[in-house]
Order: structure tokens, then sequence, then C-alpha cells
């Protein structure tokens, strides 16, 4: 236990500091634009929200696929197909990212068609305009993060996520006030610090001797085999966007409530200070399903029963740690974000709604990361989709607005379906519908003898800890699976 403890540690303590860093971008142009002025903190937050659920989920979605494929294949000592797999990925990050940008183009319309305030709407649209080149960075960013986090390269990724911080810091603010380009200024700042990350993570991927044999230079296989990829992909995809999107959409319902500028500062807010705290759960989730990849790649399902339980334990004591941390600064986090005191004090207010969401969600975030590195984004998908929009979203409306909670009634919706996807998604990793993926688990690492067409084969793993007494397994190993693959 002590040994997985240290291996995800490892793991998730640089993966969370990165993820705060990269946080800290967004973090910095609303804290910039929000001293500006209260209605343009309410156009940046639409437009942000906006660019979130249209583009960086889709593109965050898609390139997660590599959790299973890079993770696994790393394990198997197929090292080639780690390098051709973020191949994949990154073109199809690439292809995905132009409709996406026209679709961020015309956000004002699309916005007011969703009736939001017009002037807020069109405020909006200038600010989501200016995110559109950091579409295609941040695509082919998720690709190559997830390909070094597959092989536990992190501390590399922290360390770009950092010269990234500081960098977009001083470039924020100097495009926000000194540029006279105002709120804009932030969303440029925003795009061109995307493209600094791509250009320190290119130049490590190509330069380290860490990833020689993962990385052998573009190869036209690249362009074989999308449809395979996209299989994982897409369930993948529509995992984190149904999470995504329903954020977007309470934002959304909070401009449908009285005071709508107030309403929709404050959801933001609460949004982003949940986004803040919730890299730590964040990191030991790229943590677990790393781990578990690399060991259902390597035919070791045990450990991988040991990385899910002790990810288990490190979230819930992380939980309480900075919940109860974060109600005791609760009238702080405003002074954050904005100097008008009526959005401070229902900050305060929000804060412990938020930090008992933050419990809740972390053990979530770990659960999706064993589904994740196990390949089971197909079961995930209908998780996310019952537990949010059958579950979260009516019992949003139903408190938010029947009974006149406002924002407050909106979060407490939102955790009711946490709850119920922590309790399905707690079955399903420890039940019995779980148990065949171990038994039959997806190897995503073994090539076809043309090279080209990647095998998603079964193998068979005999292991106590995670078959009941008395199921027969009957595993023959890597030699029987490269017997298949070339037959």
């Amino acid at each position: 236990m002590m040994k997985e403890i240290k291996r995800q540690m490892c793991l998730a303590m640089p993966l969370t500091v990165a993820n705060f860093l990269m946080f800290a971008l967004q973090f910095v142009s609303i804290m910039l634009v929000g001293h500006i002025s209260h209605e343009k903190l309410a156009g940046a937050s639409i437009a942000i929200s906006f660019v979130n659920s249209l583009g960086f989920s889709v593109l965050m979605g898609a390139s997660s696929a590599l959790d299973t494929l890079c993770g696994q294949s790393f394990g198997a000592q197929n090292y080639k197909m780690v390098g051709l797999y973020l191949q994949r990925a990154m073109v199809i990050c690439v292809l995905i990212s132009i409709p996406l940008a026209f679709g961020t183009a015309f956000s004002g319309s699309i916005l007011i068609l969703l009736r939001q305030v017009p002037e807020i709407s069109m405020a909006a649209e200038s600010y989501a305009r200016l995110m559109i080149p950091s579409l295609f960075a941040f695509g082919l960013i998720q690709c190559i993060l997830k390909f070094l986090q597959a092989q536990k390269i992190v501390v590399p990724i922290m360390l770009s996520s950092g010269i990234t911080a500081i960098f977009h810091f001083i470039n924020c603010w100097f495009f926000t006030y000194k540029t006279g380009l105002g709120y804009r200024g932030a969303a440029l700042s925003v795009s061109i610090s995307y493209w600094f990350n791509l250009l320190l993570l290119v130049l490590y991927v190509c330069l380290s001797p860490s990833c020689k044999s993962t990385w052998t230079g573009f190869s036209r296989d690249a362009f074989h085999g999308l449809w395979d990829f996209l299989k994982l992909g897409i369930p993948s995809t529509l995992m984190v966007c149904f999470q995504n999107w329903q954020f977007e959409l309470l934002l959304i319902l909070a401009g449908l409530l009285k005071n709508p500028e107030l309403q929709t500062s404050l959801m933001s807010i609460s949004q982003n200070i949940s986004s803040l705290v919730y890299a730590i759960p964040l990191g030991l989730s790229g943590a677990v399903s790393t781990r578990i990849s690399n060991e259902l790649g390597a035919q070791n399902p045990g450990a991988a029963v040991l990385a899910i339980l002790t990810a288990a334990v490190a979230i819930i004591i992380e939980g309480l740690a900075v919940g109860f941390g974060m109600i005791g600064g609760r009238n702080l986090w405003g002074h954050l974000y904005t100097k008008e005191r009526e959005v401070v004090n229902a900050v305060a207010v929000m804060i412990p709604w938020i930090a008992l969401s933050h419990c809740i969600d972390g053990f979530q975030c770990v659960l999706l990361g064993t589904i994740r590195g196990s390949g089971r984004q197909k079961m995930g998908v209908f998780v996310c989709l019952g537990s949010y929009y059958l579950v979260g979203i009516p019992a949003s409306i139903l408190l938010g607005f029947v009974f006149h909670m406002d924002v407050k009634g909106l979060w407490i919706g939102n955790i009711c379906a946490i709850f119920v996807q922590d309790v399905v998604l707690l079955i399903i990793t420890a039940g019995p519908i779980f148990l065949p993926v171990h038994r039959n688990a997806y190897l995503y690492s073994t090539p076809h003898h043309y090279g080209s067409v990647v095998v998603a084969l079964r193998f068979q793993i005999c292991c106590s800890a995670m078959v009941p007494n008395g199921m027969q397994c009957h595993g023959e190993g890597l030699g029987a699976i490269h017997d298949e693959a070339s037959r």
C-alpha cells in the first residue's frame, strides 16, 4: 500500500500543480476583467463558459481516449503504438477544431437564441472570437499531456505549465490594460499563452531522450485507423461533454433568474472557485487512470485494484481538508474576483455549498479516472447522462425557480447529480457489473501484423482480488495475444 501511495503521489502532485497553473490562465483573465466592470465580467464569463462547453470540452474528451490507449500500450511495452496513438489524436483534434472555431465566431447569436441578455451576449462574442486560436492549441496540448502522462513523465508538464502561467500573467496584464483592447485583451492573451505552452511541450517531446522510444517522428500511419480511435474517442468525448455542458447549462439558467448580471456573475465565480480546487482531485484522477491503464496493459489487475483503493482513501482525506479550509476562508474568496460588496457577500454564502460539492465531486473524479483507465468509457457515458440530465438539471430548475433559491438552488441540484453519480460509479467499480472488465480486460496495445490496424483484443486474467471464489479464469499471457493478432 505504501509503495502504491508513493507511486500515485509522484504522479498526482506534479499533475495537480500543473492543473492549478493551467487553470491560472482563465483565473487571471477573469480576475483582471472583473476589476474593469461588472458588465464586462459577465460578458467574459459567458464567453469562457461558451468556449469551454463548445470547444475545450470536446477537445479534452477526444484526447482523453489516450488515457486508455497510450496508458495500456505503454504498460504492455508497445512503445511504437504510444506515439502512433498520439499522432492520430492530434489529427482528429485539429479536424474537430475547424467547425468548433466557426461556432465560436457566432457565439453571440447563439446566446441570444438561448434568451441571454443581448448586451452581455455581444460582449461575450467579442471576447470569444479572440479565443478562437486557443482552440487549435488546446487540443494539441491535451494530446501531448496525455502522451507524457501515460509514460509517467509528469515533472516536465508541471514545469511547462509554470513557465506558461508566469508568461500569461505578464501577457494578460499588458494586453488588458496597456493596449486599449480592455477586456478583449484578456481573451487574446489566453490564445497567445496556449500557443506558447504548446511550443514548450513540442520542444520537449522532440528533444528529450525520455520520449525517444515513443516518438520517432510523424508517420503516415497516423491517418489510418482513425475510426478505431474514434470508437473510444467518441464515448470519451461524450463523458467529458455531458459533465461540462451541465455546468454551462447552469450558467445559462442563472441568466434567466431575476437580476441576471448578479446571478450570472455569482454562478461564474462559484464555478471558477470550484474548478480551482478541482485541480487536486483531477491530478489524482490522472494518476489513478495512468496506474490502472499501465497495470492492465502489463496484465497486473491486482495492482490496478490496489491503485483504486489507494486513490479512494486519498481523495476522501483531501475532500474533507480542502472543504473545511474553504469554509474557514469563505469571506475572502469574493475579493479575488470583484470589488462589488453585493457579489462578495453572495460568494461567501455560496462557499459552504461549493465545499460540499467538492467533497463528493472529488470522489466522482477518481471513479471516472478508473473508468477511463480500464477502457469503459461507454458505460461512463450513460452514468453521466442519467445523473446530470435526469437528476441534476430537473432538481436545479425545481430549487432555483420554483422554490426561488436562485443560484444556491441551482448549485444544490448539481450536488444531487454528483451524489447519484458517485453511488452508481461506486457500484460499477466495486460490484459484479465491473468484474468482467477485469477478467476480460480490453487491451488496446497490440497492433495487427500489417502495422496499420490496431486490434482491440480481450485477454483473460486470473486475480482472486477481482474474481469471486469459484469463478474460473483462463489467462495465457501476452504470448497468446500476439499469436491471435498474427492470425
